[in-house]
């Protein structure tokens, strides 16, 4: 089985693929400063409470956003599993092609999702990725990313006007009940969610018309796609993992022979 992790500044998603068919995910928070010895002891700790072994691990794929976290990680996985890991960055030879000004500077994860796209559905995609920035890919029928929008996470938004306003309790992710709230709790919620879904479906509207692909595909993905894309008018699928999926195809492409 391969392991595949995409370190973000937020969260690390892990998932263990049979084939292409995910058996086990999970999500932890990225934190600060782990050593090797701690990344191993939490994978081997993930492994364990799904019933599995380190050596059941015959391959990695790794991507990530955070360079100093990618070190350590990569040497946890050499060690607890023997196999030299996969690190995906924008120069791994894969099918597919950033056609933008700084290709260089493309994270691991856009291209990615640019690959599962391409390997997946094979159209017109945008994909809606809710991580510590909300990000729109614009990737081509062809495996082609074209470039796209980086906004402000939905949570680092609510944390940002949190850290301002003293009285005002944390955003819990979800629905509120209505949009005119009677409480000051009651109209945080009201405004944080209902200005990223409309954000959301404004920014997809902008690019579908500048793009000149109105019928272009709308995916979601990341930690809050659940919780917010149902509500968005223009998304229509949820692809939690599609990132890790990028994953598995990067392997087959580019990983160890």
């Amino acid at each position: 089985m391969i392991l595949t992790i995409d370190v973000g500044n937020t969260e690390i998603a892990c998932g263990l693929f049979e084939g292409v068919d995910r058996r086990a995910a999970w999500r932890v928070v990225t934190g600060a400063g782990r050593t090797a010895d701690e990344f191993a002891l939490l994978l081997d700790g993930m492994l364990r409470q799904r019933d599995l072994e380190p050596g059941a691990v015959d391959a990695v794929s790794l991507g990530s956003v955070v360079p100093h976290v990618t070190g350590p990680l990569r040497d946890a996985c050499a060690g607890l599993f023997g196999v030299q890991p996969l690190v995906v960055d924008a120069a791994t030879p894969l099918p597919i092609t950033l056609d933008v000004d700084a290709p260089s500077t493309v994270g691991a994860d856009r291209a990615l999702n640019t690959l599962a796209v391409l390997e997946r559905f094979a159209r017109d995609t945008v994909v809606v990725d809710f991580g510590t920035a909300t990000t729109f890919d614009c990737i081509t029928r062809d495996g082609v990313f074209i470039g796209g929008v980086i906004a402000p996470g939905v949570q680092t938004a609510a944390d940002a006007l949190l850290r301002r306003a003293a009285r005002l309790a944390r955003f819990e992710g979800g629905p509120p009940a209505r949009v005119i709230g009677r409480t000051t709790e009651a109209c945080l919620q009201s405004g944080i969610f209902w200005g990223a879904v409309d954000s959301i479906d404004g920014i997809v509207d902008r690019i579908r018309e500048e793009w000149r692909q109105p019928e272009a595909l709308v995916l979601a993905t990341g930690g809050l796609a659940a919780a917010f894309a149902p509500a968005c008018r223009t998304v229509q699928r949820v692809e939690p993992w599609l990132t890790l999926e990028g994953l598995v195809y990067a392997h087959r492409h580019a990983g160890p022979r």
